[in-house]
């Protein structure tokens, strides 16, 4: 498994590479963002986790390049910057899930396992798991990925698509936090952070844009639930 680490800091980038390279990882570097995507051409790693603030191209700007090129590479960003805005900022660009600097190495690795093993999941084969999935206007399509609300096209990361997909196919059960993490993140994924509440906040921005009745519903001191409307 090899990942592209881009950071313009010489000491992140050792750090980085020390430690992906102690847990079983191939890395590769890259200083900047238009080395980054010489990298991702010349290399073809398996995942990049990109620093936002770079010379030359930053890290939202490889993350739209690559994605205007159809590349889906796992993408994690690292941002010093910890406002609403600088987050949806770099998920819109493409970006799979985002880490605030100072982070634990400890999250970056499990943000890290959990970004290759989504990317890793085969796809289904059976007629189950690929049949369009559908509550009230909403709907998804496992095989061609693509998600509307009534005429409406949405377009989603990695995360929130498996977080969209899981909500999906337990329509009116409430799914606590633990089962939502463990699904969507992995087991090894920190429960203590507040990632989950984020990306719950990020898919309601996007499945209610145009001022749609709200379908992803909080069950307080649980977790949430995909129904109608709040009791």
């Amino acid at each position: 498994m090899k990942i592209l680490v881009v950071d313009d800091d010489p000491a992140v980038r050792e750090s980085l590479r020390r430690s992906l390279i102690f847990n079983g990882y191939a890395v590769v570097l890259a200083a900047d963002g238009e080395e980054a995507l010489d990298k991702v051409q010349s290399e073809r790693p398996d995942m990049a986790i990109l620093d936002v603030m770079m010379p030359k191209l930053d890290g939202l700007e490889v993350c739209r390049e690559l994605r205007s090129q159809g590349d889906d590479i796992p993408i994690l960003l690292l941002t010093a910057r910890d406002s609403v805005s600088e987050r949806v900022a770099g998920l819109d660009a493409g970006a799979d899930d985002y880490l605030t600097k100072p982070f634990a190495l400890e999250e970056l690795l499990a943000r890290t396992r959990s970004l290759v093993r989504r990317a890793a999941r085969p796809a289904a084969v059976d007629t189950q798991q690929t049949e369009i999935l559908k509550f009230e206007d909403l709907e998804l399509d496992p095989a061609t990925r693509d998600v509307t609300r009534g005429s409406r096209q949405i377009s989603l990361t990695r995360t929130e698509f498996a977080l969209l997909e899981l909500l999906l196919r337990n329509p009116r059960k409430v799914l606590s936090r633990t089962t939502i993490l463990e699904d969507v993140w992995g087991y090894d994924f920190p429960t203590s952070g507040n990632a989950l509440e984020v990306y719950i906040g990020y898919l309601r921005r996007k499945t209610e844009a145009d001022g749609e009745p709200r379908l992803i519903q909080t069950v307080r001191g649980v977790g949430y639930v995909l129904r109608e409307t709040a009791p």
